[in-house]
């Protein structure tokens, strides 16, 4: 008996004719606030109704989420929408979806936003803004990562580009390289030459002197040896004359210097392969 008046207590609470006016004059009062613009006015009102008078409407949430997403109070928007997500009444979960979908697309979050706007699709497929959000983002990004599929190829064609040309870079290098390496080689071999030519000169040189100093050496040898055999006496027994004696002397010298080339000459020509050596 005690448990049924209670219930009847808290019933006739509820029904109470005084709160409920309230309640109904808060609701007017704040769409009409909404309505004009006057958001914090909404937003006060709102909670007011969901905070002291304890309404708990979908509606009435959905009207507080729309007027903190219109006064930019994105971080009490989303808290609002996502509780209006979970409500029983489809259209208002697709409202609250898709209002969702907008702002993840204001922040950059395509993706996040597209799954959103498909969400509110499911659960109204009559929501024609949501149908519309979503195929033009869908379209969006699509776009985009074909931008970006575009761009990433023409990174990878200028990537093998600039490979190219340090391949070809290098190759030039190299040659560059190699051909002043040439260079120098040739360089060292003609000094290598010229040395070898100065001083096969000089040895040629070295030996004619030699030789004309043998050959001044052994004029004077025989000049000397010519003056000792000389007699005069003996001459004079020959009855020739002491100019005549001297020609004589320098015609032998002269005979002798000719026999002495000549056997030079045949020392130093080269024996023939082609020949025997006897």
């Amino acid at each position: 008996m005690k448990s049924l008046l209670v219930l009847l207590l808290l019933i006739a609470s509820l029904i109470d004719p005084t709160r409920i006016g309230k309640i109904n004059t808060l609701k007017s009062e704040a769409k009409k606030a909404y309505e004009a613009g006057d958001y914090k006015t909404a937003i006060r009102k709102y909670r007011y109704l969901v905070d002291s008078l304890q309404v708990k409407e979908d509606e009435v949430l959905l009207n507080l989420a729309n007027a903190y997403f219109q006064s930019n109070d994105t971080t009490n928007a989303v808290s609002q929408y996502q509780s209006v997500t979970q409500s029983t009444k489809s259209q208002l979960r697709s409202k609250a979806q898709q209002q969702l979908g907008v702002m993840s697309n204001r922040q950059g979050k395509f993706e996040e936003a597209l799954n959103h706007f498909k969400e509110s699709i499911k659960s109204d497929p009559t929501n024609e803004d949501a149908r519309y959000n979503y195929e033009l983002l869908k379209k969006k990004i699509e776009e985009q990562k074909k931008k970006e599929q575009q761009k990433q190829d023409q990174n990878k064609d200028q990537n093998k580009e600039e490979e190219k040309k340090e391949q070809q870079d290098k190759q030039k290098e190299d040659q560059k390289k190699e051909q002043e390496k040439n260079k120098e080689e040739q360089k060292k071999d003609q000094q290598q030459k010229d040395q070898e030519q100065k001083d096969s000169e000089k040895k040629e040189k070295e030996k004619q002197d030699q030789d004309q100093n043998k050959d001044q050496k052994e004029d004077k040898d025989q000049q000397k040896k010519e003056q000792q055999n000389f007699d005069p006496e003996k001459m004079q027994q020959m009855k020739l004359s002491e100019e005549k004696a001297k020609m004589i002397l320098e015609a032998m010298r002269n005979q002798e210097k000719q026999y002495l080339q000549q056997n030079k000459r045949k020392a130093t020509k080269p024996k023939d392969k082609g020949k025997p050596d006897w």
